[in-house]
This record gives structure tokens, C-alpha cells and sequence, in this order.
């Protein structure tokens, strides 16, 4: 057992980064389980489709509005505190909510706020714990240590916890969410046991009066910072166009492929089986290729998404390009955090994960939006051939960037002749 758990978790990255990765898969647990039993919730409530996406928007709209506020609080106050502070908060409002459920006196209101309140709260944890990686380990192992938090979030989160979700809901609407909270309170016990190398606060830190300062001065860094701003507008076109496909998925592979429900739930297995195989040879491909070289595979391979969805005529096909999509998707996840997490320094880690928070959720509620009416206008193939040429012409635009990305973010002791980035052609 000892020899399995120094494989998944290598002693030289310290007893810290275990209890990071036990809390960070604890909490994917009962993230995964609500991710099922909320909709299933909503949809008890209400037999309005709009309620129902309302539900969805409700839990993105807090990045957009708070987003670059939590990074301030990240990188001006103890980021331990501030994370079992918003997981406390968050099992407050799913108690509040079990007891609702229990009583009889839910509806869907009260489902609505509970959901606008834990996206608030999810919005500061998620931020601040981005941080905490490149304060436990060496810039080399960041890798690693991303994979291993991938592998979490994929097989909890988006395999596992789904499917113990809609069962426990079956058996009782408040059961998935009671196991939620004890899933999220053993989170907080964990991240507690966890002691984070001690950090000089900026001047004035815990003060309310320089927010708006503090914000500023990490927009200007992220963006006078080539590499990350490169980055950065990757992130944010990148989903953008993979959000308008990807939000009318379900009626594309139930109408145009004629898949049927269990064909879209199929779509979304493949997806996250093929990310499972991405983050397993993430290693790998880490010490064989250079980083330029793999950022520059997987955007192509993210072009050839769309246009394979687009020209996609069998459900089968569906099946293979969604889980080829995982591989490459989950290796370019990886592998994005663990250079910008390199490159940032550590004043500067919450803001700038903040503002990339912004890009992604940006990104994702702009293109949905963009691919329902794309798809209502021209039909459900015009979204995909949307993203394929706008993140074509993207990615040819900032082909030759995307060297510099990994050039600013090498890991300690490497050089321009050292490690992979000898031996990988960019």
C-alpha cells in the first residue's frame, strides 16, 4: 500500500501536498455529487427550461462579478484561512438548504439563492487554492502535482461523484447533499492539517482601502507580462469557441446524430476517460517533449476538434473525437496552470489566477451564448465551424508566442539548452 501512495504522491514533494491532494479530492467528491443532484434539484422545483440554465448561470455569474476580488483576498490575506473560511460558508448554505429539503419548505427560490451563494463561495475557494501548489513544491514538480490534482477533479468530480449523486437523490433529494457537506468538512479538516511556508503579506494587508489598487496593479502585471498575457488570451478564445459547440452538444447528438440520451451521456464518458489517459501520461509527455511542442499539438488538435464534430456523420465518430478531445484537453490543462503557476510570482499568484478565472468563465458564458443562436439560425453543425475558424486564425496568430510561454516559465535550473526543451523541436 505504502509503495502505491509514494507513486501517486512522491515523498520528495512533502507531507504538505498529500494533505492538499486529499482535501482538493474530498472536495471533488461532493462537488461531483452536487453537480448531478443540483439539476435533478432544479428540476423538481420547476418545469421551466429557463429556471433550470438560470440554476447553471447562477453558479458562473460569481466569477465574473467577484472573480478579481477573490484574488486580492488570495494574495492579501492567509490563503488557509480564506479557504476553510469559504468551505464553512459553503456547508452552512448546503445545511440550511438539507434542512429546507427535510422540512418541506424548499422551493425554488430558495434553491436559486442557495445556488448564487455557493457559486460566491466556490469562486474564492477555487482561487485561492490554485496558490497553495507553487508554495509546497519545487517549480519542477509543479507538473506532477497538477496531474495528480487533474486526476482528482476528472475520476471524483466528473466520474465518480455524478454517479453516486444521482443515486443518492433517488434515494431521498437530501442525501446527496448531506453527503456533500461531510465530503466538504473533511476538506477543511485536511487543508487545517496543512502548513504552508510562511509568506511576507503587502504592506497594509487585511485593509479594505487599496482593493481597487490591488486589482489594477494585477491586470497591469498579467498584462505587460508577455507570456501570460499570450496565455491569458488563449484561455479566454480557446473557450469561447469551445463553449458554442459545446453547449448545444446535447441536441447535437441527440437530433443531428441521432445518439439518444444514453448516446449524449456516452459523449461525456468518452471525454472524461480519455482525460483520465491525458493526465496518466502527462509525466511522460512532460520529460519527452518540449512545452512549446505540446501547447502547440493540443490547440491544433483543439482546431480539428470543431472541424471533425462539424464533418461527423455516426455517433461512433462522436465517441472517438470526444475521447481523443479529453486526452489533449486535460494534458493542455495541466500543463497551462503549471507554466503560468512558474512564471507568476508568488505576490502575484491569486490576482492573476483571478484574472484567469475571468477569461475562462468569460469565455464559457459568451460562446454558449454565441452557439444557441448559431445554432438556431444555421443549424447545429454552424457552431463548430465557428470555433474551428475562429480558433484556427487564433492559433496562427500566436503560433510563434507560444514559445515564449514556456521560455518565461522554465523550471529552476533549467536552461534554453537544458532538459526536454533540447530535444523537442518547437
Amino acid at each position: 500500500m505504502s509503495r502505491i501512495v509514494d507513486a501517486v504522491v512522491p515523498p520528495r514533494m512533502g507531507r504538505g501536498f498529500r494533505w492538499l491532494l486529499g482535501s482538493s479530492w474530498a472536495s471533488n467528491i461532493g462537488d461531483g455529487i452536487a453537480l448531478a443532484a443540483g439539476p435533478l434539484l432544479v428540476n423538481s422545483q420547476t418545469g421551466s427550461a429557463f429556471l433550470v440554465a438560470l440554476a447553471a448561470v447562477l453558479q458562473r455569474l460569481p466569477w465574473l462579478v467577484f472573480g478579481l476580488w477573490a484574488g486580492v483576498v488570495a494574495d492579501r490575506w492567509d490563503r488557509r484561512r480564506v479557504i476553510i473560511g469559504a468551505n464553512l460558508a459553503r456547508v452552512v448554505v448546503v445545511a440550511v438548504l438539507c434542512a429546507a429539503i427535510v422540512s418541506g419548505s424548499v422551493n425554488i427560490a430558495v434553491v436559486l439563492v442557495a445556488m448564487l451563494l455557493i457559486g460566491i463561495a466556490e469562486v474564492f475557494v477555487d482561487t485561492t487554492s490554485q496558490t497553495l501548489l507553487p508554495m509546497l513544491v519545487r517549480p519542477a514538480d509543479l507538473g506532477t502535482g497538477n496531474a495528480r490534482l487533474q486526476a482528482g477533479y476528472l475520476t471524483a468530480n466528473q466520474l465518480v461523484g455524478p454517479l453516486v449523486g444521482a443515486s443518492l437523490f433517488a434515494l431521498g433529494a437530501a442525501w446527496p447533499f448531506v453527503v456533500q457537506v461531510l465530503c466538504v468538512l473533511l476538506a477543511v479538516y485536511l487543508i487545517f492539517r496543512l502548513q504552508l511556508p510562511s509568506r511576507t503579506l503587502p504592506a497594509g494587508a487585511g485593509a479594505r482601502t487599496h482593493v481597487l489598487r490591488d486589482i489594477a496593479e494585477g491586470l497591469r502585471w498579467t498584462w505587460n507580462h508577455a507570456a501570460i498575457r499570450t496565455l491569458a488570451i488563449v484561455i479566454l478564445v480557446f473557450n469561447l469557441t469551445w463553449a458554442a459547440p459545446w453547449g448545444i452538444l446535447v441536441k447535437y447528438s441527440t437530433d443531428h446524430l441521432g445518439m439518444g440520451e444514453v448516446g449524449y451521456g456516452l459523449l461525456l464518458a468518452a471525454a472524461a476517460v480519455g482525460g483520465v489517459l491525458g493526465v496518466l501520461v502527462y509525466g511522460r509527455l512532460e520529460r519527452r517533449f518540449s512545452p512549446t511542442g505540446l501547447m502547440r499539438t493540443a490547440l491544433t488538435l483543439e482546431v480539428l476538434f470543431h472541424l471533425a464534430l462539424a464533418l461527423a456523420t455516426e455517433g461512433w465518430q462522436a465517441v472517438a473525437i470526444l475521447f481523443v478531445f479529453g486526452v489533449y484537453t486535460f494534458v493542455w490543462g495541466t500543463l497551462s496552470r503549471t507554466l503560468r503557476q512558474r512564471a507568476v510570482p508568488e505576490a502575484f499568484q491569486g490576482r492573476v489566477a483571478s484574472v484567469y478565472g475571468i477569461c475562462t468563465y468569460g469565455g464559457l458564458v459568451g460562446g454558449t451564448l454565441v452557439g444557441g443562436v448559431l445554432a438556431e439560425v444555421w443549424g447545429l453543425t454552424a457552431p463548430m465551424w465557428f470555433a474551428f475558424v475562429g480558433a484556427g486564425v487564433t492559433l496562427a496568430l500566436l503560433w510563434r508566442p507560444l514559445g515564449h510561454v514556456s521560455a518565461a516559465a522554465l523550471p529552476e535550473g533549467a536552461g534554453p539548452g537544458v532538459g526536454p526543451a533540447a530535444r523537442a523541436p518547437e
